[in-house]
């Protein structure tokens, strides 16, 4: 059972950090104002508008967003640790991540894409995480909902969701921990000691911007370390802007069909559940799931998704 942090209220203050990649202020000043508008007061983290070129834009060197984020999740005047965005630069920081003073006083960090890695970080601790949309909204924009839901689970509701049934879709009821986010980051962590510990759990993948054989080769990865027989269920969430880029449509579609058959025909010899089209990941409609949290999913005609404590 994981440590869920303890609910914020009015007032307290909501560190934003860049732990990856760099973001302007400009991309950031409507996701400050919601949370200034919700009662909450946003602290930016010192480098949060660093830029550091390496070969790609970070958001300052690796020590730089090391300070940030070790400030952030250690400082007790800090209730909640929102990243910026994602891209790519959080694998950089796993070494030095201390929880000293965090394990005292957890309290929750909001992010995906590239943040996976640090959510199997907290993981790998014991503590659960918000997979969720981050401050910065990309060009396929974010529903204001989205939103909505991550601060009621801050303030301590834990959501429901009904969805609607896929063709890919297989039938179960199961209960267990949720763990996943980014399926190349789960990729690019396998056989490290900050991977996710997929027995008994209940998987959760999406991507964004990868070629077909890309998403296999990330599949076969996972076959071969042994994960879907070790996973009680999986749910595939936003597949978008998948395949070679003459074939893309820009974001019109959030879950590709073809990408979810990829998925469907690598996983077919298994017999756990799997749900298909979940709303998150890249995608507009990019509802929060609780890491490490358990959970109560059940497939049928309808699909239902539970959290629990």
């Amino acid at each position: 059972m994981k440590i869920f942090p303890k609910s914020i209220k009015k007032g307290d203050k909501i560190a934003i950090i860049s732990p990856a990649g760099s973001v302007e202020p400009t991309q950031l000043e409507k996701g400050i104002e919601m949370i200034k508008s919700k009662g909450f007061e946003p602290i930016l983290g010192e480098h949060l508008y660093t830029k550091f070129s390496n070969g790609y834009n970070y958001a300052g060197t690796e020590d730089q967003r090391l300070k940030d984020i070790n400030w952030a999740l250690n400082d007790n005047e800090i209730s909640a640790v929102w990243a910026s965005r994602g891209g790519y630069g959080c694998q950089h920081l796993l070494h030095g991540l201390n929880l000293k003073e965090f394990s005292k006083n957890p309290k929750w960090y909001i992010g995906y894409s590239d943040n996976t890695v640090i959510q199997s970080f907290l993981m790998k601790k014991g503590f659960a995480s918000i997979h969720a949309q981050t401050i910065k909204t990309s060009s396929f924009g974010v529903t204001e909902e989205s939103y909505d839901l991550i601060f009621d689970i801050l303030k301590g509701k834990s959501p429901k969701y009904s969805l609607e049934s896929s063709q890919f879709n297989k039938k179960g009821n199961i209960e267990g921990e949720l763990i996943g986010g980014n399926l190349a980051l789960i990729y690019a962590l396998l056989g490290t000691k900050y991977s996710f510990d997929f027995k008994d759990k209940i998987l959760f993948i999406e991507d964004i911007g990868e070629n077909f054989y890309a998403l296999d080769r990330m599949m076969m990865s996972l076959e071969l370390a042994g994960v879907f027989t070790k996973i009680k269920g999986l749910i595939v969430g936003g597949m978008t802007n998948m395949g070679d880029e003459k074939d893309n449509k820009q974001y019109e579609e959030s879950f590709d069909e073809f990408a979810n058959k990829l998925i469907s025909d690598r996983i077919s010899k298994y017999n756990f559940p799997v749900v298909f089209d979940f709303p998150n990941g890249h995608i507009k409609d990019n509802r929060p799931l609780i890491i490490g949290s358990k959970v109560s999913l059940k497939i049928g005609e309808k699909t239902s998704l539970n959290f629990k404590k």
